[in-house]
C-alpha cells in the first residue's frame, strides 16, 4: 500500500496588502497547487480589502488546491497570526505549514525545488534565506543588507549554529514538534520568528536554509528599524544570558488567552489527476 503524501498548508499572513496579496496568489500556478494541500490567506484586521482582494483572486487562480480565507478576532501582529496559523493545521491534520508573506517579496516558487525533491521529509524547519550563495535580492539597500548580515553573525554565535537569515516571508514547518505550543509566550510582533529560530535549535529541531528570491517594489513597511534593531538585541541577549528560562517566559505585550478568528470563505477544489 503506497503512503499517502504529507498534507501541506500554505499560510499567507496578510495586512494591509491589497494591490501585492493578488500578485502572491499569482504566484500559485498549477504545479504550486498540486504540491500543496491548502492555501490559507489570514487578515489580521486589515483596514483595507486585503482579504475581498485575495477571495476574488483565489476564485479564478487555486482550481487544484483548496483555499480558505480567514480573519483573526483580534489584530494580533504577525507573531500572534503565526500562531492562529499554526493552531489550525495542527487541529486539521496538516503535517507541513508553508508560511508566505502576503506582500509579494518572497516567491512559493523558490520553495518548489525543495518540496520536490523531499528536502523537508528529514528536517523541522526549511527556511529560506536572502542571505546565502544562491540568493536573489532586487531593490534591497546596501544598508539594510549589511546589518542583516551582522545580525545574522550575532545570532550564529549566540545560538552555535550557522544562521542565514533570521526571518524572511518563505519558510516551512514540520507541525509534529509544535503540537505542544510552546512557543504562544513568544512575542506576537515581527520578531516572533527571531524567537522561534532560537527555540527551535534550542529544543533540537533540525534547521536547513535555502536559498530565496527577494524583492522590494511596492511593499508598505510597518517596521521602525532602529526601533526594531534594539529590540532583537535585547532579545538575543537574554536568549544568551538565560536559555531555557528566557524561552519559557511569556513575551508578549498583551496576553491573549486564544488566538482565534472565523472562516470567511472557503472553497474545496477537487483535484484533476493528469
Amino acid at each position: 500500500m503506497s503512503q499517502s503524501p504529507p498534507r501541506i498548508l500554505v499560510f499567507i499572513p496578510a495586512y494591509r496588502c491589497a494591490p501585492q496579496i493578488v500578485r502572491v496568489i499569482d504566484q500559485f500556478d498549477e504545479r504550486v497547487q498540486r504540491a500543496v494541500d491548502t492555501v490559507m490567506v489570514v487578515d489580521n484586521r486589515s483596514p483595507d480589502n486585503t482579504l475581498q482582494a485575495a477571495i476574488e483572486r483565489a476564485e479564478t487562480r487555486l482550481t487544484h488546491c483548496d483555499f480558505i480565507a480567514w480573519t483573526n478576532d483580534d489584530n494580533y501582529g504577525l507573531g500572534g497570526s503565526h500562531k492562529a496559523a499554526l493552531r489550525y493545521a495542527i487541529e486539521h491534520g496538516f503535517d507541513y505549514l508553508v508560511v508566505l508573506h502576503g506582500d509579494d517579496q518572497a516567491d512559493i516558487r523558490d520553495l518548489l525545488p525543495e518540496l520536490e525533491r523531499g528536502a523537508h521529509l528529514d528536517t523541522d524547519c526549511l527556511l529560506g534565506a536572502r542571505f546565502m550563495p544562491g540568493s536573489r535580492l532586487l531593490g534591497y539597500s546596501a544598508l539594510r543588507t549589511f546589518g542583516n548580515r551582522v545580525y545574522n553573525l550575532l545570532f550564529s554565535l549566540g545560538a552555535g549554529r550557522r544562521i542565514y537569515d533570521l526571518g524572511s516571508g518563505l519558510n516551512l514547518y514540520r507541525l509534529a514538534p509544535l503540537r505542544e505550543f510552546y512557543y504562544k509566550g513568544f512575542p506576537d510582533d515581527l520578531t516572533f520568528n527571531y524567537v522561534m529560530l532560537l527555540g527551535s535549535y534550542h529544543a533540537g529541531q533540525r534547521v536547513r536554509f535555502f536559498p530565496i528570491s527577494w524583492r522590494e517594489d511596492d511593499q508598505v513597511s510597518n517596521v521602525r528599524l532602529f526601533r526594531q534593531a534594539f529590540k532583537v538585541l535585547g532579545l538575543l541577549g537574554a536568549y544568551c544570558l538565560r536559555r531555557g528560562r528566557f524561552l519559557a517566559g511569556d513575551m508578549r505585550a498583551k496576553a491573549h488567552a486564544a488566538y482565534s478568528g472565523r472562516i470567511v470563505a472557503r472553497r474545496d477544489a477537487a483535484r484533476q489527476d493528469e
